[in-house]
């Protein structure tokens, strides 16, 4: 499986799981709606659990995923700063899904 954090994501998590709270914590990507070849994506943290695979990232984060969900690899996360709404999104350009519709 392959994850993939933008610096601006990686930032904001950090923040998060560098509160004392949150130390035993990962991020968990999972995916709250799917059809046809493509899903939606949610994002908690959580600890590791039976069938969870630990993906190491290049911005020192891991990310958990359910090692047996194809739709999971290749995801990425993002965090955008915009005038109307600021927060993640995430998407898997491997699987071909740019975002909502």
């Amino acid at each position: 499986m392959k994850v993939k954090i933008t610096r601006n994501a990686a930032k904001k998590l950090l923040e998060e799981l560098n509160k004392e709270e949150n130390k035993d914590m990962n991020v968990r990507v999972f995916i709250t709606h799917s059809h046809g070849d493509h899903a939606h994506y949610g994002m908690d943290l959580d600890k590791q659990k039976d069938g969870d695979e630990l993906v190491a990232t290049d911005k020192d984060i891991s990310v958990l995923v359910d090692a047996s969900e194809p739709l999971l690899d290749g995801i990425k996360i993002d965090y955008l700063y915009s005038t109307q709404e600021e927060g993640f999104v995430i998407t898997n350009p491997s699987k071909g899904n740019h975002g909502d519709h």
